[in-house]
């Protein structure tokens, strides 16, 4: 009699890696410090207090943009999405920590409720404590405002790090055990690690643009030789490229993502940008010569071999990712491919998309303007039975993605067959 083992794949790992990650990190400080021999109040406040604690921690290590890391975890939006979440519940149970303190004096008398929290008479202690909760106050509601800029929310986001080191400084002040001392020091190392490896580009290689060719009224693709060590991404994958100045160009220097449209031999990769705000307007006049500093690659896009037939949605510039694996994989599988775009001159790649149709028996496109108009997805997806078994990949404007998603739900499409990458890293 055989005896076999079952290894767990490595979807079914990435997929709990994160909740694994996060339960560690915030279970472990606060088992190791469960109070004993207090009431109720005091012992929810120094337990609140602790996985608390514990959650920014995680939630600070899943703000680290490091491929590896994104590769191990599923990616950077599921990183990202995890580390909102985990931010929003410590912040939540840091409410609660001055709250059961007071509850635990107010037993006794409110003078004893009030000095259990006051920070002008508990101290430096409980001063920072209240300073770290502030910050994260300010930080979070910055967090959930989307109109405004880009480039302000990312300065005023810098409140949650500041928050984070008055945080450490409140646990320090308490007079940690030093087997818990991990605890800030870690936090702080990830602080650092995030802002020089990312935010500073310590992590990133340099490239120069080689090669700046208009497609068409909106969209250009950009060819990126480098000048040291090459990046190699896999189809489907997105980098984040900061451009610096160049003689006549003078644009945003803040990262951004883009989709690898291909690489060549030599090194160079070739991004498809097209002006959808701020940054990528002003990328509309870049000239050969300014330098780049990628990070990358991320993304687990259409990473993997399909093992039955593909539904591809895609919108706009959302093309690039489809069209990048097209052109390096061979379909075992039909796919069916729907191309959304406003006007033909905003689909650049109508003629190369019909090429490869023409070449592959497997790959049927459907290229559809819509005009103005959202597009009809109800009258335009298949019908149930014909999304049985399909894997859905859908690439686009995020209010396109999502409505596609609802409607393949709607039809009875499973959410682990549904795909889609965002890449509002907000």
């Amino acid at each position: 009699m055989s005896s076999m083992t079952f290894l767990p794949s490595r979807q079914s790992m990435q997929r709990w890696s994160i909740p694994a990650l996060t339960a560690l990190f915030g279970l472990l400080p606060a088992w190791w410090a469960f109070p004993q021999g207090v009431g109720f109040w005091r012992s929810w406040a120094i337990f609140s207090g602790w996985l608390a604690s514990g959650l920014l921690l995680a939630s600070l290590l899943l703000m680290i943009r490091e491929p590896r890391l994104a590769g191990l975890l599923g990616g950077l939006q599921r990183m990202y999405l995890w580390h909102h979440h985990a931010g929003v519940l410590a912040y939540l149970l840091l409410l609660t920590h001055p709250l059961a303190l007071a509850a635990d004096g107010w037993q006794h008398s409110p003078h004893r409720a009030w000095l259990a929290i006051s920070p002008w008479q508990g101290g430096a202690t409980i001063a920072t404590g209240w300073l770290a909760l502030l910050l994260m106050m300010a930080g979070l509601a910055l967090a959930f405002a989307h109109r405004i800029p880009y480039e302000l929310w990312r300065r005023l986001h810098h409140l949650l790090s500041a928050s984070t080191l008055a945080g450490a400084a409140h646990l320090l002040l308490l007079g940690l055990p030093q087997p818990l001392l991990w605890l800030p020091a870690l936090a702080i190392g990830f602080l650092l690690w995030r802002f020089l490896r990312a935010d500073r580009g310590l992590g990133a290689r340099p490239y120069v643009v080689d090669r700046v060719a208009r497609l068409s009224g909106t969209v250009m693709e950009v060819t990126l030789r480098p000048l040291g060590e090459a990046l190699h991404p896999n189809g489907g994958q997105f980098l984040l490229a900061a451009f610096g100045e160049g003689i006549h160009y003078h644009g945003c220097r803040e990262y951004h993502p883009f989709t690898v449209e291909r690489t060549a031999a030599n090194g160079a990769i070739v991004l498809a940008i097209k002006s959808l705000g701020d940054c990528t307007g002003a990328l509309q006049d870049l000239e050969p010569g300014v330098a780049v500093r990628l990070q990358g690659p991320f993304g687990n896009f259409l990473d993997r071999e399909p093992q039955g037939p593909g539904l591809w949605i895609a919108g706009g510039i959302g093309i690039t990712p489809f069209l990048s694996v097209l052109q390096r994989r061979t379909l075992r599988y039909p796919v069916r491919l729907f191309y959304l775009y406003r006007s033909g001159a905003d689909a650049p790649y109508l003629a190369e998309l019909e090429a490869l149709a023409g070449n592959c028996p497997l790959l049927h496109i459907e290229c559809i303007e819509t005009g103005a108009d959202n597009p009809d997805l109800e009258a335009l997806l298949p019908a149930p039975a014909d999304l049985r078994g399909v894997e859905c990949h859908i690439c686009g404007p995020a209010p396109m993605a999502m409505s596609a998603a609802v409607h393949l739900r709607r039809r009875g499409v499973a959410p682990e067959r549904i795909h889609f990458e965002q890449f509002d890293f907000r």
